[in-house]
């Protein structure tokens, strides 16, 4: 039961409650097993553009701003119902984390296409210094 539920991604959590045992007992056997399961619950959100899921065209700074401003402008306007109130606070509070967060993640997309140029390079050049001392 053990083998399946890993084989099925299942989290170590789960499998503990459901085999009436701790999660460190779970990681233990299945260690010892040499079994493999990603524990939903301990995964950090990684902030790198080789694992999210992203769509193809991100919205702009200024597009997000817009939203923000309308949200804005819209929230002004008097008669507002309760929902709609709601509903801009949350379209007003999402487009501020955008605009907070879309130039540290545009840079780290950056540093991080660089960082594999660089690691190209010096895989060429390795590759380069292999041969040069084989034939030396």
């Amino acid at each position: 039961m053990l083998r399946e539920l890993a084989e099925a991604g299942v989290s170590f959590s789960d499998i503990a409650v459901k085999l009436g045992k701790t999660p460190e007992a779970v990681r233990a056997k299945m260690k010892r097993l040499s079994l493999e399961v990603v524990d939903k619950h301990s995964l950090q959100p990684r902030l790198s553009t080789t694992t999210a899921i992203l769509p193809e065209n991100l919205i702009s700074l200024e597009e997000a701003l817009k939203m923000l401003s309308g949200a804005l402008k819209a929230a002004c306007q008097p008669g507002l119902t309760k929902v709609e109130v709601q509903r801009l606070q949350v379209v007003a509070a999402l487009a501020r984390i955008y605009c907070d967060k879309l130039p540290d993640f545009l840079h780290v997309r950056d540093v991080e296409k660089r960082l594999f140029e660089l690691e190209a390079k010096y895989a060429e050049n390795a590759g380069k210094a292999a041969k040069g001392h084989g034939s030396a």
